[in-house]
């Protein structure tokens, strides 16, 4: 009878858990979040650029349009027919107001009655070959001459066209009766008062764009300043800490 075996049995031991440790290494010292720099300290950021918005609210208080001088006033011009009439900032014809800073340009240009013309050249030529072929008789042939030099005369005299340019948009014609020379005249203190707004104007934006780039100026001047009063006390507090 083969005996019982005696081998010893092994008993596996139950897992330890082991906390791990909280110290620190010596070269790593513990910092305080009371030691550490605020956020307040950081440096500064450079404003943002100017909108449209805040130049034009800055407009009246900029000081670089205190150098640019008034228009003097100017009588306002009134046509001789009273069809239009010029102010300083405004164009009038035909009861239709024009900004002057929306037109470019006028012009005026003399225009024929083409269809009256021809009817007052082709008649009185048709009357005078009929007087002369003895097909008319006097009297009928000087009444019909009369009425057809009419059409001519005022077929030939026809109107002057008024065009008015504007910016951007489309031309407007106006039909203005009349002798050409006074519609010149009005039309060219027109153009001269036209460029002189827009001069005024780009005067005016010249000297708002100067002033807005002095105060981006001025801003990234105070922006570099105070970056750089606030780089040393950055400093002394990190070297406040490294001796702690």
């Amino acid at each position: 009878m083969v005996g019982a075996s005696t081998a010893p049995t092994t008993r596996t031991a139950a897992p330890r858990w082991t906390q791990p440790s909280t110290t620190l290494a010596v070269s790593e010292p513990m910092k305080d979040f009371e030691a550490q720099p605020s956020a307040a300290t950081t440096a500064p950021v450079a404003p943002e650029e100017i909108s449209g918005a805040a130049l034009l609210t800055a407009r009246r208080t900029a000081s670089g349009l205190a150098s640019v001088p008034e228009l003097p006033p100017t009588p306002p011009l009134h046509s001789d027919d009273g069809r239009a009439t010029l102010t300083d900032t405004m164009l009038t014809v035909r009861g239709q107001q024009f900004l002057l800073l929306e037109l470019e340009r006028a012009e005026l240009t003399p225009v024929r009655w083409l269809l009256w013309y021809l009817l007052g050249g082709l008649g009185l030529a048709a009357v005078m070959i009929a007087f002369l072929q003895n097909w008319l008789h006097t009297g009928p042939a000087m009444l019909g001459m009369a009425i057809t030099a009419l059409l001519l005369a005022y077929g030939h005299r026809g109107t002057n066209r008024l065009r008015l340019h504007r910016l951007g948009r489309e031309m407007v014609n106006f039909a203005l009766p009349g002798e050409t020379s006074p519609w010149q005249r009005f039309t060219a203190e027109v153009n001269r008062r036209i460029y002189r707004v827009h001069d005024q104007a780009a005067r005016e934006a010249a000297a708002l764009l100067a002033a807005a780039d002095e105060a981006m100026r001025q801003a990234a001047e105070a922006a570099q300043t105070a970056a750089a009063t606030a780089e040393p006390q950055q400093d002394t507090k990190d070297n406040s800490l490294s001796h702690n």
